[in-house]
């Protein structure tokens, strides 16, 4: 700890807290963050966005609420197109030597 009574934390909220696979739960997290935001900006409810998506509404609801695990990163990136979104996966020589290669969700 520090004298202002905190750490400062890193890249990825879930390795600081130690969570398994911190990294893929980020990119969860972010996919679920960018699924999310599609359905408030639509105005659609748990119960439309489930039906749109192949999945029962409490499926939704949990996901929605950060209980992702069930849900691999292909299968929101399925959802994303459903929402009509374009999904892009660039893959290119890392060249940053002071960070480790790394996926990104930006």
């Amino acid at each position: 700890m520090t004298r202002k009574g905190y750490e400062a934390g890193g890249r990825n909220v879930f390795e600081d807290i130690g969570v398994p696979n911190a990294e893929e739960h980020l990119i969860k997290a972010k996919l679920v963050f960018k699924i999310d935001t599609i359905l408030k900006r639509r105005g659609l409810k748990q119960t439309g966005a489930a039906e749109l998506l192949g999945v029962r509404q409490p499926d939704i609801s949990k996901m929605l609420r950060g209980e992702f695990r069930q849900f691999s990163v292909e299968r929101l990136l399925r959802f994303l197109v459903a929402l009509n979104q374009d999904v892009e996966i660039i893959v290119k020589p890392h060249r940053d030597r002071h960070n480790a290669p790394a996926l990104h969700v930006p």
